[in-house]
């Protein structure tokens, strides 16, 4: 059975209060990684989900209404640390990056698209659609800036094709079988952002989606700021709610990967805002 290597990656850090991402928690500022994974297909060779920041986002934040959104989430970024120069560095050339899966488009997740002039980008167009037409504060309300997307983004955009789920993927009713072989499905998780997916990736031949969850690894994108509230089912502050595309779905998300992991108990989980597993990578 195909599989894919996953590395964790990180390309700069948001600031942010550890009360508004963890309920109950102090009321003092924090980091958190703008987390990425490259994922090593044996036929495709790297692909990424999502790239984390870039110099244009420090960029886009310095001028209006960019702004706003940089004293809402300030951002910390070392040059070094760009998904560019993090894939220079393990020896990939950018247009050897056919294809960039799109977990949402906020500017953590899409800071780096830019960079990658020879892939295609697959997401769920239900995040596309209702953003497309946004500028200025509109835009920013939605946590998007529209200039970090190519300006080829439309032509580039390739939506995934959701079907009925294979057995062990419930409770998700759909899936999109990313690479038409078994080893990444797509699962829509929207709440935090529109069309919002997270993916759930086989990293040894010999898992399987209807076992206990050993060789898989959930790439759970925003659906909760840390492993431990996914796992644990942890609340945000209700103020961090404010910001959400839809708090009601967001809660039907991330119960549905939880459920999804209580069935997979040794499944790995990597949340972009967390470190991955130990053990699991």
């Amino acid at each position: 059975m195909t599989h894919l290597r996953v590395i964790p990656l990180a390309a700069g850090e948001c600031l942010n209060i550890s009360a508004l991402t963890q309920r109950g928690a102090a009321w003092r500022v924090q980091t958190y990684p703008a987390g990425f994974a490259l994922l090593l297909h044996p036929l495709l060779g790297p692909v990424l989900f999502d790239t984390g920041y870039s110099a244009r986002v420090q960029a886009s934040m310095r001028r209006w209404p960019g702004v706003l959104y940089g004293l809402l989430t300030p951002v910390r970024l070392d040059p070094r640390e760009t998904a560019l120069s993090q894939l220079a560095r393990l020896g990939f050339a950018p247009d050897e990056v056919r294809e960039v899966i799109v977990s949402h488009l906020h500017a953590d997740h899409v800071g780096g698209l830019r960079d990658f002039g020879a892939a295609r980008f697959s997401l769920d167009a239900a995040t596309y659609a209702p953003l497309r037409d946004l500028r200025g504060v509109a835009a920013i309300r939605k946590a998007f800036m529209p200039e970090l997307l190519p300006d080829d983004f439309e032509a580039r955009l390739h939506p995934l094709d959701f079907q009925p789920a294979p057995p062990g993927l419930s409770p998700f009713a759909v899936a999109a079988d990313v690479f038409g072989d078994g080893s990444a499905y797509a699962v829509k998780v929207p709440g935090h952002a529109a069309g919002m997916i997270a993916l759930i990736v086989r990293t040894t031949p010999e898992a399987v989606l209807d076992g206990d969850g050993a060789g898989l690894m959930l790439l759970a994108a925003d659906a909760a700021w840390s492993v431990w509230g996914l796992r644990e089912g942890l609340e945000v502050h209700p103020l961090a709610r404010v910001i959400f595309d839809d708090a009601a779905a967001e809660r039907r998300s991330a119960e549905q990967l939880r459920q999804w992991l209580l069935a997979h108990p040794r499944a790995g989980v990597f949340v972009s805002h967390d470190a991955p597993e130990t053990g699991h990578v």
